[in-house]
């Protein structure tokens, strides 16, 4: 008798609380939407599959552009990639395009080199020059790519590289691969044009061109290892013309471009330091002590022994040939220039060392310009 009382009271219980209770669960079923258990039967009269094959899920997104006040240099939006294709835009800032100062920086050596290889009382031969204007773009390009694609991971960490196509994911690896593809047979159409003894001093360059990418993670001086590689022009310039490599002109022409190098990415790498330090990648700012002030006057001084070793290689390289004297006071002028940033650069002020950092490209025209004089000037 009892199991019959307690059945049919739980019986009224629900016959009263169950008019209330439909109301409530329609209420919650409108705001939650149709659930699985919702969908229709199929054909077969059998609540459908929906689970077995699920759908992948769609691909992450890339990551944002830089918002308004990050730090960084990347350029977008240039007049060159709104003229193109809007897909060519990540490919441009891979390869530096929207910022050329790099392209220039590779090559003035060339341009020094083959202006001291020429007959005194003439300029420097203007197709040689053509193409290595050519071969700089496309191979400061290539070098760009090789960089991104080893230390993608690495910029991601980095306020001023973290917008970069293959850190933000703009760009895929394989994607960069067929990129760095292109610029590297544009390189070698310019390459087979030069004699052979200077197609074999180019080629003698590529270990240094792959070891760069790894020198920050195995040294505390990776701006010398790019000094070595960037400035090879030096010696490619010279042996295009004459065919021979005097060591008492280029050693010192290389060395003081080496030296240049040494002074303008020091300044580049004081817009990283924090970031670099939290990373664990080294750079010579860090070396010459980045935290303390921006590296006080150690830094500073180490910059102003760069920019004396510029000049003083490359007045070297001019008296082996015997360059006029307007070669010494032009050279005097971008002495003097880099001196000047060397001793007032704030070197915690990022904006302050890019912009050293973009100026630096004077030195290299000033120079450019002082080499043309003194070997006009030797006959006048």
């Amino acid at each position: 008798m009892a199991s019959v009382f307690r059945a049919r009271a739980l019986s009224g219980c629900w016959l009263v609380a169950r008019r209330p209770l439909g109301r409530a669960w329609a209420r919650v079923a409108s705001t939650r939407g149709p659930q699985q258990t919702d969908l229709p039967l199929g054909a077969d009269g059998a609540a459908p599959h929906a689970n077995r094959n699920p759908a992948p899920p769609p691909p992450l997104p890339p990551l944002p552009p830089p918002a308004a006040g990050t730090y960084t240099d990347i350029r977008a939006g240039t007049w060159l990639e709104r003229a193109l294709p809007r897909a060519a835009g990540p490919y441009l800032r891979l390869a530096r395009i929207d910022r050329p100062v790099g392209t220039w920086l590779l090559l003035w050596p060339c341009v020094w080199s083959t202006t001291l290889a020429a007959p005194p009382g003439t300029l420097p031969d203007a197709r040689l020059l053509g193409l290595f204007a050519v071969g700089a773009l496309a191979m400061r390009g290539a070098g760009c790519t090789i960089n991104d694609m080893w230390d993608r991971d690495i910029d991601r960490q980095v306020e001023r590289t973290r917008g970069r196509p293959l850190a933000s994911g703009e760009l895929s690896l394989a994607q960069a691969t067929v990129f760095l593809g292109a610029q590297l047979l544009t390189g070698l159409g310019v390459l087979v044009q030069l004699p052979p003894v200077a197609i074999g001093i180019s080629l003698a360059s590529v270990p240094l061109v792959v070891a760069y990418p790894l020198a920050k993670r195995v040294t505390s001086w990776p701006q010398l290892v790019l000094g070595l590689t960037f400035n090879w022009g030096a010696l490619v310039g010279w042996v295009a013309v004459r065919g021979d490599v005097p060591l008492e002109v280029l050693a010192p022409l290389y060395m003081g471009a080496v030296c240049w190098t040494l002074h303008y990415d020091t300044l580049y790498a004081y817009q990283d330091a924090r970031d670099d330090k939290r990373a664990g990648v080294r750079s010579s700012a860090l070396s010459l002590g980045a935290e303390a002030a921006g590296g006080g006057g150690r830094a500073r001084s180490a910059l102003a022994l760069f920019a004396l070793g510029a000049t003083a290689g490359v007045a070297g390289a001019g008296h082996a040939v015997g360059l006029a004297e307007p070669f010494y006071a032009g050279l005097a002028l971008g002495g003097a220039g880099l001196l000047w940033q060397a001793a007032t650069v704030p070197l915690i002020d990022r904006a302050a060392c890019l912009a050293a950092f973009q100026q630096s490209q004077r030195f290299g025209l000033v120079v450019a310009v002082a080499i043309a004089a003194g070997r006009l000037a030797q006959v006048a």
